[in-house]
């Protein structure tokens, strides 16, 4: 740390903030590793990966989120963290979708078994709440001025717009997002993880205001525990349900309406 400490104390806690996402990174890289070599059964398997990926999602964001408060008149950063660290995991959790949506996509599309689809639905959910409780208990430590275990127990409702709006703008946000993940998949693997990383960070631009911008029901479940037990029914329905609908209209557009509407030129061209 005694590099850090000729720095103003707000770039000491930026650079402390940083340091540990990249060491959770480092560490669930390691875990992904010894998982990989050690379990055989592909339930196993699944579950561990799944795991590890969204705890490590989940653990950055809490993170960014802290960073996002401490310098909330230079928003060019946070999104600049942003951006950097959907590469990183875009590079480091291929395999996984750390979403309920993702999945819940892949189950629709046929590319996913109903048994593996619960496995990583479950895991997604143990996981978004062990990093909820692991963030507690590292800023407990107080290793920056902003780490504060309580922080993590208060309900700070991000919800800045009424309930229709907000239900909108993560259904739009899912929409998007996972067109963009599915469509991208002919794309070269360097340029699509610049591309969702970018589209993201446009995202949480756009929505980060109204929303959070989450489109994640397994990362606002561990961002916003506190807000699901005292407004559950709101909450639910902006973060669970309105992602989910996202997904839903996605795959009818693409794999229905669409297709229909070009049969039906396809058929008055030749008439």
């Amino acid at each position: 740390m005694s590099p850090l400490l000729g720095l103003r104390p707000e770039l000491q806690d930026t650079c402390t903030s940083l340091g540990l996402m990249l060491s959770v990174v480092l560490l669930m890289g390691l875990a992904r590793v010894v998982a990989r070599q050690q379990l055989h059964r592909p339930v196993a398997h699944a579950f561990v990966l799944e795991f590890l990926a969204t705890f490590q999602l989940c653990c950055c964001t809490h993170e960014l989120q802290l960073l996002s408060e401490q310098h909330p008149a230079h928003p060019t950063w946070t999104l600049t963290f942003v951006y950097f660290f959907s590469l990183v995991h875009g590079l480091t959790l291929v395999g996984t979708s750390s979403n309920p949506c993702g999945v819940m996509m892949q189950m629709m599309l046929g590319g996913m078994s109903p048994e593996t689809g619960a496995v990583r639905l479950l895991a997604q959910l143990v996981s978004a709440l062990c990093s909820r409780y692991c963030t507690s208990a590292l800023w407990s430590l107080g290793l920056t001025q902003y780490h504060v275990s309580e922080r993590s127990f208060a309900c700070k409702n991000p919800i800045q717009v009424d309930l229709l709006k907000a239900v909108i703008t993560e259904a739009v946000c899912s929409f998007l997002f996972h067109s963009a993940l599915l469509h991208f998949q002919e794309v070269r693997t360097k340029l699509r993880i610049h591309l969702l990383a970018a589209l993201i960070t446009f995202l949480v631009y756009a929505g980060g205001s109204l929303t959070g911008a989450v489109f994640n029901p397994a990362l606002a479940l561990s961002l916003h525990f506190m807000c699901f037990d005292e407004a559950f029914p709101q909450f639910f329905i902006v973060y669970w349900l309105a992602p989910s609908l996202g997904i839903l209209l996605m795959i009818l557009m693409f794999s229905f309406f669409l297709p229909w509407l070009h049969n039906n030129h396809t058929i008055n061209k030749k008439e």
